[in-house]
C-alpha cells in the first residue's frame, strides 16, 4: 500500500536531522575541532643535580592535579648517587605514589657512569636493570594508569623496552633513549657497541613513530629525551650558538638530528621536540618553532604544557608551580 505523501516527507527530513554533518568523520577539518580534544601533560625535568629525592618529591607533588593526562620524568637519580638495585628500588616506589599516569625517560646519570666494584664500567648491565625496573610493564607507573606500547614488542629490539609510544587524543606521544653526555658516544678505539646498537634501535624507533603518525592522521607527535635532538635548523647560530653547544669530536646526535629533520619535512602535522638540556641562567622553558618543528629545554624544572587542537599556538608553556 503506497505511504501519505506527509509520511515520506517526514522520513526524509529525520534522515537529513540525523545524518552526520559534513566533515565529522574522514574528512573532517581541523578548525572544527577547536578544544575538543585539548589535555595538558607535565614534564618533570632532570630533577637531580645534587644527591638526594627532596626536589624530585617537590615536582611530583607540582604536578599532581586530576586535570594532567601524565607525566613525564627524566631521570631517577644523580650521577654522584650510588648504582645500586636499592637506591633504583626506592625512586619506583617513590613513582608508584604518584597520583598521575607516570613516564619516565632514561637519563645518562642513571646508567652511563655506573662502575662496578673493581671499578670497570658496568653501564649495560645498569642500564638492562632499569628496563626490568622501570620499563618492564606494559603500563605507566603511578596510581593511575595509561597503556604503553614498547619498542620491546619488536623481536629484533627487544632490549630497548625505554622507548614507548602511547596516544592521547590527537597526539602521538613517545620518548627515546638519548643520553644528555654526548649520547654516550665513547671516543674509544674499536667498536662503540652500546652506542651503535642503540642507534639502529633509535632509527627504527623514529620510523615507526612517524609511520604511525602519517596512518592515524594525528596533530602531533611530541618525542621526550634527556639528550638535545633538535634538528639542524633548529641550531643556534653565531655566538649564542656557540656559548650554548661546546664542540665535541663527534657529535652522539647528529644522525638522529638528521633522521628528525627528514621525518618531519615530510609529515603534515606539528613535531615537539621536549628534552632536559640545561637552560642558560635566569632563562625560562619556552618552545622554539620553524616550521612544523619546534624544541624545548626543560632543564631541571617542572613544567606543564597545554595542548589545544584547533588553536594556532597548538603548545603553551607554563611553570608547574603556578
Amino acid at each position: 500500500m503506497p505511504r501519505p505523501r506527509s509520511l515520506l516527507l517526514l522520513a526524509a527530513l529525520a534522515a537529513v536531522l540525523s545524518a552526520p554533518a559534513a566533515g565529522a568523520q574522514g574528512g573532517e577539518n581541523k578548525g572544527d575541532r577547536k578544544g575538543n580534544d585539548a589535555h595538558r601533560f607535565a614534564v618533570i625535568g632532570h630533577s637531580f643535580a645534587k644527591p638526594g629525592d627532596a626536589r624530585f618529591k617537590a615536582a611530583l607533588a607540582e604536578t599532581s592535579e586530576k586535570s594532567l593526562a601524565f607525566v613525564v620524568v627524566t631521570g631517577i637519580k644523580a650521577a654522584s648517587e650510588p648504582c645500586g638495585d636499592k637506591l633504583y628500588q626506592e625512586r619506583r616506589d617513590l613513582l608508584d605514589k604518584a597520583k598521575r599516569p607516570v613516564v619516565v625517560v632514561p637519563a645518562g646519570s642513571d646508567w652511563t657512569e655506573c662502575r662496578n666494584s673493581a671499578g670497570r664500567t658496568n653501564a649495560v648491565e645498569r642500564l638492562n636493570r632499569l628496563r626490568e625496573l622501570f620499563h618492564g610493564e606494559l603500563n605507566t607507573a603511578g596510581s593511575k594508569k595509561l597503556e604503553l606500547t614498547r619498542l620491546s614488542a619488536s623481536p629484533r629490539f627487544r632490549s630497548y623496552a625505554e622507548n614507548a609510544h602511547w596516544s592521547v587524543d590527537s597526539v602521538l606521544y613517545a620518548t627515546v633513549n638519548l643520553p644528555a653526555n654526548n649520547n654516550h658516544y665513547l671516543a674509544a678505539a674499536g667498536r662503540n657497541s652500546e652506542y651503535e646498537d642503540r642507534l639502529v634501535a633509535t632509527r627504527f624507533w623514529l620510523n615507526r613513530l612517524f609511520t604511525l603518525a602519517r596512518r592515524d592522521k594525528v596533530d602531533a607527535i611530541v618525542l621526550f629525551s634527556e639528550g638535545d635532538m633538535k634538528p639542524l635548523q633548529l641550531e643556534p647560530t653565531g655566538l649564542r650558538g656557540l656559548l650554548r653547544r661546546a664542540p665535541v669530536a663527534q657529535d652522539g646526535f647528529a644522525a638522529v638530528r638528521k633522521q628528525v629533520q627528514s621525518l618531519a619535512q615530510r609529515f603534515k602535522g606539528k613535531v615537539l621536540l621536549v628534552d632536559s638540556e640545561a637552560l642558560p641562567k635566569k632563562a625560562t622553558p619556552a618552545i622554539e618553532w620553524r616550521d612544523n618543528v619546534g624544541h624545548v629545554s626543560v632543564g631541571n624544572d617542572a613544567v606543564e604544557i597545554d595542548v589545544t587542537p584547533g588553536e594556532k599556538a597548538l603548545f603553551s608553556v607554563k611553570d608547574a608551580a603556578e
